[in-house]
């Protein structure tokens, strides 16, 4: 009977895990676009980041709308309705590229993000009941190691199609002609337009195979209890479910303004070119993350889930210190550190908020979801306190490092399931 149920769900694992990779490569295309888009738009810092901003304020906005309609229609439609989505947000990247507005963009990355809220709603706690309930956290961990994958390739793609290599020193900038200049960013702008226009229609792709599949429908509940009867309250009674929010809060903060200011510190302390910061982006974080989250997935069979995040968490944290203080090599040294120490922060939390939830799971999902908004956050005052030490690009790395901070006292003590 395990037999045939495991392998019952084997297809349905392997369908819902290219959901991981799918978002990633969304997610980590920001890294790229945020200096890229600065550049083409002539944004500062913080102007820069309301990527970020529309992406996370859209996770925010979308998580109880995703949980209240995942509670209704089940996870095979919310996740055919986040993939709709997700395709007409690319599409609009066109528009926008044409007319060289940042707003236009700005929406289109909101409705990617919410698409994208409604995909990892329903995509991670889909995966910890695709089987054995005991193997839920190393389930997700390896989901989750195809968006480590799509970390690699998003970033390696975005250097490769979008990135040219080529930008002006303020100086040089001011001898070009007006045409010149105009020229210089519509291009820089258009650069955009080929690989959205890809993943749009590559995620459309992915959004009709879901259609025509049939998939199990998992019920949410404990031994002998009510199916489907959860609520926001009921979740929020929860203190170690309290805890994970405020932790992917802080965590997914630290995430993003790593990532939106990793090429401009590669470039500027590690003494990079574009380009070549752009391949560094693509291994140190992608290839480091994606193997952070494998090798971790394999460690947690030895090593609780909850040490293994207090652990790296605590090493992410020395890191930063690392990173505020060195130059040169040393600096992309300690930023190849944190891409692999971070790999595991995020569906480790999750997973460890969500457990033993029972009907309550998919509103604890949702507000786990609605964390995210960390990402909108911390990056603007990121950008901020960057723009106000004049474009010190480490001294913000306090913001990162207060992140980790709190995500070391939750594998501490924060996890711990109980009630008050």
């Amino acid at each position: 009977m395990t037999t045939k149920k495991t392998t019952a769900y084997l297809i349905p694992f392997i369908l819902v895990t290219s959901l991981f990779f799918l978002w990633g490569i969304a997610n980590n295309l920001n890294g790229i676009l945020i200096p890229h888009l600065r550049k083409a738009l002539q944004l500062t810092n913080m102007q820069s980041t309301f990527v970020d901003t529309a992406v996370y304020l859209a996770y925010f906005s979308a998580a109880i709308p995703a949980g209240m309609f995942l509670k209704k229609y089940g996870y095979k439609k919310g996740i055919i309705f986040g993939l709709l989505l997700f395709s007409a947000g690319a599409f609009l990247f066109i528009p926008a590229a044409n007319i060289r507005a940042f707003e236009v963009f700005l929406i289109g990355y909101f409705i990617i993000g919410f698409g994208l809220t409604f995909l990892e709603t329903a995509a991670n706690p889909y995966v910890t009941r695709l089987g054995d309930p005991e193997g839920a956290t190393r389930r997700i961990n390896l989901a989750q190691s195809f968006n480590g994958l799509a970390a690699a390739m998003g970033p390696a793609m975005g250097t490769i199609f979008i990135l040219s290599g080529k930008e002006y020193a303020a100086d040089e900038w001011q001898t070009l002609s007006a045409a010149d200049q105009v020229a210089y960013l519509t291009t820089e702008a258009s650069a955009v337009k080929i690989p959205y226009l890809i993943i749009a229609l590559s995620v459309l792709a992915v959004a009709i195979i879901f259609m025509k599949y049939k998939f199990p429908e998992v019920a949410d509940q404990e031994a002998g209890g009510e199916e489907d009867n959860g609520s926001i309250g009921g979740a929020l009674k929860k203190r170690h479910l309290r805890w994970a929010v405020i932790a992917q809060f802080f965590y997914v903060g630290a995430q993003i303004s790593f990532t939106s200011f990793f090429i401009r510190v590669a470039i500027k302390n590690g003494g990079l070119d574009e380009k070549t910061a752009g391949y560094y982006f693509s291994i140190l974080w992608g290839v480091l993350f994606m193997a952070g989250r494998f090798s971790g997935t394999f460690f947690m069979k030895y090593i609780a889930p909850n040490k293994l995040l207090s652990l790296y968490a605590l090493i992410c944290l020395v890191l930063s210190l690392v990173v505020m203080n060195v130059d040169g090599p040393m600096i992309l040294i300690a930023l190849a550190g944190l891409s692999f120490f971070m790999s595991i922060m995020f569906p480790t939390i999750f997973s460890l908020g969500i457990k033993d939830m029972g009907s309550d799971t998919k509103p604890a999902s949702s507000l786990i979801i609605m964390s995210i908004i960390g990402g909108a956050i911390f990056p603007v005052i990121m950008g901020y306190i960057i723009d106000q030490f004049n474009d010190n690009l480490q001294i913000g790395y306090i913001v990162p490092l207060i992140g980790y901070a709190v995500v070391l006292y939750f594998g501490v003590a924060g996890y711990k399931p109980q009630k008050d």
